[in-house]
Order: C-alpha cells, then structure tokens, then sequence
C-alpha cells in the first residue's frame, strides 16, 4: 500500500502522472494500493476554502469524484493513529502532517510525498517515496 499525501493526491487527481516525479508514479504503477488519511480530505477542503486551491467541481462533489473514480482508499483516522502521531519525532507541528505519517507507519505503508520535512523523521526510514 502507498499512502497519499494530500499534495501528491490533489496534484495526481488534477493532472495525472505529469507533476508527479518518477520514482512516485514507478511506485504507484507497481502498488495500485492507494490510499489517503481521511484528514487529507479535511485538508483539500480548507485549502479551497481559503482560496489556496481551484478545484473544477464544488469541494463535496471533487472529493467524491477524486476517490471514487481513482480507486484511492480513504484511511479513517482512529485512536491509535492520533496517539501515534503525538509520539513521533518533534521534527515540526503540523498536525495533518503528523497523521498522515502515522496512518502509513501503522499500515505498514510507503508514503509518497515531497514534503521537504519529512525526510527529517527517522520513523520514515526506507517507506518515504519523494523526488
């Protein structure tokens, strides 16, 4: 399974493989398991709100479409998610981020993302598909 970032979901759903580096989209062809944490859906709705992002369809209805008709599987946000998400390394204090970190070490997934922080956390060593 590859976990999503909000950024690489959004970018991949919008614009295919063209914005997305080599190595994520070899990974992604590879492992057709995709998924996101739930909370990237919060995050794709507040970026829209605040006008950070344009999205060709109302937010409600992308999100659908966006998960739908890609085969991406929305991860919910539990419990032990949360707890593990305060336990990581203090690298930075974004907690959608940090939720996202631990939905892929708790399933036991690669992430993708190009977050220039993320290969600061020990705890992604040998799962973090970046540039």
């Amino acid at each position: 399974m590859i976990v999503l970032d909000t950024h690489i979901w959004v970018k991949w759903i919008i614009n295919g493989n063209q914005d997305l580096s080599e190595k994520i989209v070899h990974a992604m062809q590879l492992d057709t398991h995709l998924a996101i944490s739930a909370i990237s859906c919060m995050e794709v709705s507040l970026l829209e709100k605040r006008g950070r992002l344009q999205l060709p369809l109302s937010v409600k209805d992308w999100l659908k479409e966006a998960l739908e008709n890609s085969g991406v599987e929305s991860l919910p946000v539990t419990c032990e998610i949360m707890h593990k998400a305060v336990t990581l390394s203090d690298i930075h204090q974004d907690p959608a981020d940090r939720i996202i970190i631990a939905t892929s070490i708790l399933y036991d997934a690669k992430l993708a993302s190009i977050d220039s922080v993320f290969p600061n956390y020990k705890e992604l060593q040998g799962r973090l598909l970046g540039k």
